[in-house]
């Protein structure tokens, strides 16, 4: 260690002295003991001033003092070292915290900058949380994305340090209001939904309770259209409520479905009995085509005759065969018919025996409408005029081939 008294000194009446630059000061008394008892006395309080401008060095260079702060220690030092009651190397000590005083000042500078600069981006990062939350309650429509993110953008918030008191403040206001505004639009759009969607919930109740009286109707087209009519007009409907939803969907469903399996049981059997009536009316046309109207027309128009009345009795056959059993049928009344034509044409209108039995039959077809007639049955009328019609016209043809 450095021995601290060989900058100081006592004289015969106990005055210490400490040597400086500048000349001997003053720094006490000692009449305790010998002077070399006083000297190392005030030696001791320059070391502990030098311990104390140790610890300031190390902790400035180490980092882990406030720069500012370490500044502020020096300039105590500095200052009260002029007045010290102390006795060492008062100049080198002064020096040296002359050395300490510029390197904090630095250092206290270099932490000033990089605290504005580190305020500078908080204050940055602050300014577009704020924005970001600003563009949320003004424009955002995904609720819950957007929720969540308000919830991201507060936990960054309280993480960011650096911004002064009042600017901070600022911006935190502005956050809440936005926070607060988006609360208040969003809970405007959901109250808005609810009340559509109680709206949907009544409109699609009507449409159920329609479908359920449909489904037990027998008028089959009007009522499968007017369904899917109610079909379309489900879709086209805003949602209920999803609970809602979906229970008015399976009644909605559960009535249509009610419907057409009842249809299509009733199509079924339909389609067994048109079936069965189309076999009939297969066999009556290959009794008819199978007939030599050349050898016998007269036998020809008989079973002609009587087939028409087979084949009204038969009744309707699937719609895809209709049209080529017509056809089939108008082609055997025409092969009779031309050979009739040809009977006819061979013999005298008062000698031709089947003009005579063709007005036969028309009066009998018209004593038979008289009958229908008078009994009021609407049915036998019609058959009545049908047959009529068709012998007259027969007799009509036959009279002109005469």
């Amino acid at each position: 260690m450095n021995d601290w008294t060989t900058f100081g000194r006592v004289d015969a009446d106990g005055t210490v002295y400490v040597k400086t630059a500048e000349g001997d000061r003053v720094v006490g008394s000692w009449q305790a003991g010998t002077p070399e008892e006083g000297l190392a006395h005030f030696a001791r309080r320059f070391a502990d001033l030098v311990t104390e401008v140790d610890l300031v060095e190390a902790r400035l260079k180490s980092g882990a003092a406030d720069a500012a702060h370490s500044l502020t220690s020096i300039k105590r030092l500095r200052t009260t070292l002029d007045e010290a009651h102390v006795v060492g190397d008062i100049d080198g000590l002064a020096a040296r915290l002359d050395r300490l005083a510029a390197i904090a000042d630095e250092k206290a500078g270099e932490a000033k900058a990089a605290r504005e600069v580190a305020r500078t981006e908080a204050l940055a990062r602050k300014t577009a949380l704020v924005e970001e939350a600003e563009a949320i309650a003004a424009e955002a429509t995904g609720w819950k994305s957007a929720g969540d993110r308000l919830k991201e953008i507060l936990d960054e918030w309280k993480t960011i340090r650096g911004v002064d008191k009042k600017t901070d403040g600022e911006l935190w206001k502005r956050f809440a209001a936005a926070r607060d505004g988006f609360t208040r639009r969003r809970g405007a759009h959901f109250a808005t939904l609810d009340g559509q969607r109680k709206q949907a919930q009544t409109a699609k109740e009507e449409l159920v309770k329609e479908a359920e009286s449909l489904a037990e109707s027998s008028e089959w087209g009007p009522t499968a259209a007017r369904l899917k009519e109610l079909m379309s007009e489900w879709k086209a409907a805003p949602r209920a409520a999803k609970e809602a939803e979906q229970r008015l969907w399976e009644r909605f469903r559960a009535a249509q479905d009610a419907f057409f399996s009842r249809r299509s049981e009733v199509f079924s059997a339909r389609d067994a009995e048109y079936k069965g009536n189309l076999e009939k009316k297969q066999a009556i046309l290959a009794e008819l085509e199978a007939i030599d109207v050349d050898a016998d027309p007269r036998a020809a128009q008989n079973k002609l005759r009587d087939a028409q009345a087979g084949w009204h009795d038969a009744g309707r056959v699937p719609r895809e065969s209709a049209a080529s059993l017509d056809r089939r049928w108008r082609a055997a009344e025409e092969r009779i018919r031309v050979a009739m034509d040809s009977a006819w044409r061979k013999t005298t209108p008062q000698d031709n025996p089947l003009l005579r039995q063709m007005r036969e039959q028309v009066a009998e077809a018209e004593q038979r409408l008289a009958r229908a007639q008078a009994a009021g049955d609407s049915r036998r009328i019609k058959e009545a005029e049908q047959a009529l019609a068709s012998k007259k016209q027969f007799l009509a043809l036959a009279e002109q081939a005469n």
